[in-house]
């Protein structure tokens, strides 16, 4: 991925969160079938290893876990958010018109190893910790135990668990940081005004960011 140094986000911890809180990735994998894209729902542990460890399953009758090998290298890629930004939201387009649209997004690219966990402990674990983390805003949060134990033990035999080990993270926040702090502050409250948080609300913690070095 190309990162200018304006766009670059290399801290882990902002990464981690950004995975954490969009937490829907899409697996890359280039295996005896050649290139391969899978979207996945992944749990991050980023207490394993120096980066972190990716967690999630496949189910059994896809054949992507068959194609890959242990060891193998992949890409996981996680999005926060995108938004089309019009020069007509810049004021400097108004006094100067040299300004063109653009594209602005937050994403997070997860290099790292893969190793295939077709085991019955390691899919009962990840599925209850992801279970338990995405029903924790229910009124009445489903867990595993409610299902009857003999259709929740047939379709846990129906996945294979999918673990990858982080071995670099690059992350990519495109939010106008080439423009004036008066440009990105006005584009990003257009943004929430339509509707747009994630990435409006970033592009303003930015030119605060940038009005404060300033």
């Amino acid at each position: 991925m190309y990162v200018p140094a304006h766009f670059d986000e290399p801290r882990p911890e902002v990464l981690h969160q950004l995975i954490a809180d969009h937490p829907l990735g899409v697996l890359f994998t280039h295996g005896q079938s050649g290139l391969d894209a899978n979207h996945l729902p992944f749990e991050l542990n980023a207490s394993e290893g120096a980066l972190g460890k990716l967690h999630s399953h496949v189910a059994r009758d896809n054949p992507v876990w068959q194609d890959i090998a242990d060891g193998d290298d992949v890409l996981v890629v996680f999005r926060a958010g995108d938004a089309y930004i019009s020069p007509q939201w810049y004021p400097s387009k108004h006094q100067f018109h040299k300004q063109v649209p653009t594209w602005n997004y937050m994403v997070a690219h997860v290099h790292g190893r893969v190793t295939i966990r077709d085991d019955e402990r390691y899919v009962r674990g990840m599925v209850g910790r992801l279970t338990r983390t995405h029903e924790a805003s229910q009124p009445v949060p489903w867990k595993m135990s409610d299902g009857d134990k003999d259709y929740i033990d047939m379709r846990l035999k129906a996945i294979v668990g999918i673990e990858i080990e982080v071995t670099r993270l690059v992350g990519k926040f495109k939010l106008s940081q080439n423009r004036e702090v008066r440009d990105i502050e006005n584009a990003g409250k257009t943004l929430v005004a339509q509707g747009s948080d994630v990435v409006g609300n970033a592009m303003l913690g930015c030119a605060s960011d940038k009005a404060g070095k300033g």
